[in-house]
């Protein structure tokens, strides 16, 4: 029961990151199993995704009612994530990539860097593509899916941060479509998985129902914070997990400094965030004294949420639109 319990917490504290900064559940989650359960990298895997069925429906959902998803972006990136997972999780059964480990750590590391970097200068109005002209979707959805099945985590850390790398839109955006998405993949996953380790799946049902009760209470709790958090501190973030949960295979003792050092300049990047927020007094005070919402989320820069969706908000209404 103790293990239960245990496990069940770990289920809700990473799906509560992963709601909010798109990515950890798996990585955490397989940790725990690794380590409370002893038991193996594919069966622990095989688990995570059984329960992610629930959590990542409930994640879907959640991000959905607080206007968190692009459902054409989500199917685009979802589907060839699903036939990634489904291929990942049959060879998974079979064979272990832990070889391949260091560097897609190595890499999720520079990718995480260069996020954390990017955000504490305070950019919001970010350059690059939007989100639904993207054209290597399909490409990041399948390798997504792939490493996330067979090493039993990634989905997050490959996708959101390319996207958030590479794209203009707003972090809560890609954090809430990426989620969503995450439920074709996981439900492919665990077909394979179940596949392969059926038996395996059946054993262990109780670790599946500890996890999933802790993943589902967290969802919407995370997606709520996703929708609240300022686009260059979410970034921030981001960035930090990232590094943090992929430099341990190089060396547990920097993590700290690593926590330590990605929170200090995520909070210089949403003070210079908030700071761009009123360079333009008079935008400013018709935002203060509209506090326009957009479905869930209230439009307002003092807030520090995406002033350029506020800005759209006020040339919409605008004389003769």
């Amino acid at each position: 029961m103790r293990t239960l319990t245990l496990i069940a917490i770990s289920g809700l504290l990473a799906q509560l990151v992963d709601g909010a900064l798109g990515m950890g559940f798996g990585v955490t989650s397989t940790t725990c199993l690794l380590y409370l359960a002893a038991l193996g990298p594919a069966q622990a895997s095989a688990i995570v995704h059984a329960s992610e069925l629930g959590t990542t429906l409930a994640s879907g959902l959640s991000h959905w009612k607080f206007g968190n998803v692009d459902w054409k972006v989500a199917l685009r990136l979802g589907i060839p994530g699903a036939i990634g997972a489904f291929a990942g999780s049959t060879f998974l059964s079979f064979v272990s990539l832990s070889a391949a480990r260091p560097w897609t750590s190595f890499l999720l590391c520079a990718i995480g860097a260069h996020l954390v970097w990017r955000f504490s200068r305070g950019r919001i109005r970010r350059t690059g593509s939007a989100l639904r002209t993207v054209k290597f979707l399909p490409g990041l959805g399948l390798l997504g899916g792939f490493v996330d099945a067979s090493g039993g985590g990634g989905w997050g850390p490959i996708t959101s941060s390319t996207l958030l790398s590479a794209t203009s839109d707003s972090p809560r955006r890609i954090v809430g479509t990426v989620n969503t998405a995450e439920f074709l993949v996981t439900s492919a996953a665990t077909l394979g998985f179940a596949i392969g380790l059926w038996h395996e799946l059946i054993s262990q049902f109780w670790l599946i129902i500890a996890l999933l009760i802790g993943g589902v209470i967290a969802a919407p709790i995370g997606a709520w914070l996703t929708s609240r958090l300022n686009p260059s501190l979410l970034g921030g973030l981001v960035g930090t997990t990232l590094v943090a949960t992929n430099i341990k295979t190089f060396s547990a003792a920097a993590i700290p400094v690593v926590i330590v050092v990605g929170a200090i300049l995520s909070y210089v990047g949403y003070r210079k965030a908030r700071e761009a927020a009123y360079l333009d007094p008079e935008a400013d005070a018709r935002l203060r004294s509209r506090g326009r919402t957009h479905g869930a989320r209230v439009v307002n820069s003092s807030s520090g949420v995406d002033n350029d969706r506020a800005y759209a908000v006020l040339k919409s209404e605008e004389p003769g639109r």
